[in-house]
């Protein structure tokens, strides 16, 4: 047994009292900013810490990376690294809807309470999937791991209410100027779906072409968005 270390004992690392922000980045340059650090100093607000500082640091030019920006009660930080375009097959990929669950007063929220994401995250990659999806105490989908949720149901383009507002998925949206509706998600409006979408900023918008839970599987019509905007297309 090894006594705490002091850079140790911090309410961000021993209690999740903490908020976070991923931005990305192309030739250093942050992509929508203005965007992330507006849902960043919300949840500050919540967790009542002290707002996120907005002068960003000047960044390693990358083709494409990965900015993190961290508040705690300590104060704003950040960390930058390269940002792997991920493997995204033509036909889609493949999606474990596993038993984990969203915190349900945090699930709007990014911060140090971060366990299920990544136990949902390594739980899908065991098995070969590129994203695992949680649900609520409801039994709701709500968000993927690393991703949010778009499904298009008939006519309907739908957002899973209780997860995170995905600053991906609303420029999209934007882009694509259609209705769209916050509803509560059941498994089986999951498999009744037209298509589905995961929207991030690592992997950008990709089409869901398969998605397997505990005693269903379900095949999806893959649709690729017509984009070109750096924040929406598979970095690389």
């Amino acid at each position: 047994m090894k006594p705490l270390p002091a850079e140790l004992n911090t309410s961000a690392t021993l209690h999740g009292l903490s908020a976070f922000a991923t931005l990305r980045t192309r030739h250093g340059q942050p992509l929508l900013p203005a965007e992330h650090l507006a849902r960043l100093a919300d949840t500050c607000t919540l967790l009542s810490l002290p707002p996120p500082e907005t002068g960003l640091p000047v960044l390693e030019d990358f083709p494409w990376g990965l900015l993190r920006l961290t508040v705690s009660v300590e104060g704003t930080f950040y960390g930058h690294r390269p940002l792997p375009p991920p493997v995204v097959p033509a036909g889609g990929v493949s999606v474990w809807l596993g038993r984990l669950q969203v915190h349900p007063q945090l699930g709007r929220h990014k911060t140090g309470n971060y366990l299920p994401y990544l136990l949902a995250g390594q739980e899908a990659r065991a098995r070969g999937d590129f994203e695992g999806l949680l649900s609520n105490h409801l039994g709701h989908v709500t968000d993927g791991s690393r991703s949010g949720l778009l499904i298009q149901h008939g006519e309907q383009w739908m957002v899973p209410s209780g997860g995170l507002p995905s600053v991906t998925r609303a420029i999209w949206l934007d882009e694509l100027s259609v209705p769209i509706s916050v509803s509560a998600i059941t498994p089986s409006m999951l498999r009744g779906a037209r298509h589905v979408w995961l929207c991030g900023t690592g992997v950008g918008v990709v089409p869901v072409g398969r998605i397997a839970a505990s005693g269903w599987i379900q095949c999806y019509e893959v649709c690729w968005p017509e984009t070109q905007h750096p924040a929406l297309i598979i970095p690389g």
